[in-house]
């Protein structure tokens, strides 16, 4: 059980910060002098850090040592959340962000290796979700405290708030995790990482440039093709490789393939909800943080309901049906909220957020438990670092191709309207059940050495 709580220290972290942000995007707007839509950037700066230097992780846990990195990742992290606090203005809290992305970039792949390399696959379902269980109060909390500080003491303490845990977190992780042998360790490709990180780059900077008009149509267009021509070049040159920075051959795995690739489009569509939902009540409706915090924190109510039922489930269902139905139903309750007005009954709109919560958990954890289902032992410092990088630009991409849609739509007036909220939520339901073939593609012998799924066969 140590390890699994050490792990969720850094869990804990990473998913306190990411929701009582939320809930503060517009006071810190008004603060810092610019308008929620640009203060997405705050959230993707980090996202798109965290995503660069992934790859960096797996090679330093293995040069200098699971622990110490861990255990400088939580510092790293918890110095950025001061900095945070201390911004006076849109581009010292960016720099900032960046700061703590890079202690996030160590802290979260290193804690899952530390998982991973710790359990047995049959045990590693049920790892997951002691992992989880602690780290759902980071989600449960936020919402709150984010809604809380910052009607009272300000938003700067919703950074402040993450050094007593970090200082735990080191404290913990510095007494209880183990290093565990590893092979001989290779070169850093260091050419790999440099196109990694300009493609990532070129991705993000694309999509806020074409979100928030910075440039002409075309110029964005042609970042995004480049971004696609660098992407091209790094697989070349990763073909090449005994050790690429990212390993794209571990894509052949298809389970590992299938959580990555389509479940990262299921993603991109779920977590925009995270970030529009606040800005709904906040903007639209005209809510206080406080109000809409305690509404928003219900969603983690949700997940941390069908939290002991996921092992239960996978047993019975599979990945492929799990992951199928699920996305279907995720996708119907992200079109729910463009029902959502400011005459709806709050138990009717509680239930929806209710209900969300329960659904994007179980599409969670689902796709992190089948993304390392079926990888070799000997590669799963690589899968970590490929996996992670994926999983973090999903997140990215939630931010801001919520963020782009919503200025898209809403036009030159700077207004924005409850039916462009609404018209948005349907486009991010749209672009989730676009998963649905993906999943389909799935068979019940996929992560089965995991979910202990045993599918009779039709007589």
């Amino acid at each position: 059980m140590l390890i699994p709580l050490v792990v969720a220290f850094a869990f804990f972290l990473e998913q306190l910060d990411a929701t009582i942000i939320t809930t503060a995007i517009p006071d810190m707007a008004r603060s810092l002098d610019t308008t929620a839509l640009r203060l997405n950037l705050a959230l993707t700066a980090y996202m798109v850090t965290v995503a660069v230097f992934i790859p960096l992780s797996g090679w330093l846990a293995d040069r200098f040592g699971m622990r110490r990195i861990f255990v400088a990742a939580i510092a790293v992290f918890t110095l950025g959340s001061v900095l945070c606090g201390l911004a006076w203005n849109l581009q010292t809290l960016v720099v900032a962000r960046v700061v703590q992305g890079f202690g996030g970039a160590m802290m979260i792949p290193v804690g899952r290796l530390i998982l991973l390399r710790s359990f047995p696959r049959s045990e590693l379902a049920r790892a997951m979700t002691y992992v989880a269980l602690p780290a759902i109060l980071g989600p449960t909390i936020g919402p709150l405290l984010g809604g809380l500080f910052t009607s009272t003491i300000g938003w700067r303490w919703i950074f402040y708030v993450n050094v007593p845990f970090g200082a735990a977190g080191i404290a913990f992780a510095w007494a209880n995790v183990r290093e565990v042998p590893v092979g001989p360790l290779g070169r850093f490709d260091l050419a790999g990482f440099a196109m990694c990180a300009a493609i990532a780059a070129l991705a993000e900077i694309g999509m806020e440039a074409l979100g928030h008009r910075l440039v002409p149509i075309w110029v964005a267009v042609a970042l995004f093709a480049s971004c696609g021509a660098m992407l091209a070049v790094y697989a070349g040159h990763a073909a090449r490789q005994v050790a690429p920075v990212l390993d794209l051959a571990l894509l052949r795995v298809r389970s590992f393939r299938v959580a990555l690739l389509i479940g990262g489009v299921s993603r991109i569509g779920i977590n925009a909800i995270p970030f529009m939902l606040p800005l709904l009540l906040q903007v639209g409706f005209g809510l206080s943080p406080l109000r809409s915090g305690s509404i928003t924190f219900v969603s983690a109510l949700g997940a941390l309901f069908v939290r002991s039922s996921s092992v239960w489930l996978l047993r019975s269902l599979g990945f492929d049906r799990v992951l199928t139905g699920n996305t279907v139903l995720a996708a119907i309750a992200i079109a729910g909220f463009a029902l959502v007005g400011e005459s709806t009954p709050e138990w009717l709109l509680l239930g929806c957020v209710f209900g969300f919560g329960v659904l994007r958990n179980v599409q969670f954890n689902m796709i992190q438990t089948l993304t390392y289902a079926d990888i070799p032992r000997p590669a799963l410092s690589r899968a970590t670092s490929l996996g992670g990088v994926l999983q973090q630009l999903s997140m990215s991409f939630g931010v801001s191709v919520s963020a782009t849609l919503l200025a898209l739509v809403a036009g030159e007036g700077g207004g924005i309207s409850v039916a462009d909220f609404h018209l948005v939520f349907l486009m991010l339901a749209g672009l989730t059940a676009l998963a649905v073939p993906g999943f389909m593609t799935l068979t019940p012998q996929d992560g089965a050495a995991v979910s202990n799924h045993v599918r009779r066969s039709a007589v």
